[in-house]
């Protein structure tokens, strides 16, 4: 994998992700991929604030990727919400999955399954920081289901019976689909008119 991020490196691209985790880059360069937009990557642990709001904490990050690498980044934060567990992991998601995974999140669950994941992008550079947010509503399965990194083999989108780790076309209709989304129609926009 590091000689592929040194590869990316020599390459020119539009914007970069900044992010310690690769599976969340390649979904995001798939995603920006079909909209035109040619999205690198800075592989780099980002000092996260502690805060309830994702929002906050996806733009502190941008702020702080902008200052070190001194080109047009983006960055992501992403949380699972579960209703019956007040909205827990939350921002914490990250922390908890690494913690106790998804083993100790079904654990934890008894009737209502219903949660949400949010995904806040963040964008950075000398003259704009802005973020993006979006959401899927959906419910936390029994066992995991697939073979997908993260919450996705225990999160099954509303009007959807399979997990996001089941499904082919996760990247059409996610949170962080949706937040690239808004990001993208703004980002080429802004573009056009030089207001970048």
């Amino acid at each position: 994998m590091k000689l592929k991020v040194e590869e990316d490196m020599q390459q020119s691209f539009d914007l970069y992700f900044v992010s310690s985790n690769y599976h969340k880059y390649q979904e995001a360069k798939n995603i920006l991929d079909s909209f035109g937009i040619n999205l690198g990557f800075f592989k780099h642990e980002l000092e996260e604030i502690q805060s309830l709001s994702l929002k906050e904490i996806a733009a502190k990050k941008a702020v702080h990727a902008f200052q070190k690498y001194k080109k047009p980044i983006i960055v992501e934060d992403d949380g699972l919400f579960i209703d019956s567990l007040s909205g827990f992991p939350g921002p914490y998601s990250s922390f908890v999955f690494n913690t106790i995974g998804n083993k100790g999140i079904l654990k934890l669950l008894k009737r209502n399954r219903r949660a949400k994941f949010v995904s806040i992008i963040s964008f950075c550079n000398n003259k704009n920081s802005k973020s993006f947010e979006a959401k899927v509503d959906g419910t936390i399965s029994k066992k995991q289901n697939g073979q997908g990194w993260g919450y996705d083999p225990i999160f099954i989108p509303k009007n959807s019976n399979k997990t996001f780790a089941d499904l082919s076309n996760k990247n059409e209709l996610s949170h962080r689909y949706k937040a690239l989304k808004k990001f993208s129609n703004w980002y080429l926009h802004n573009l056009e008119s030089n207001d970048l």
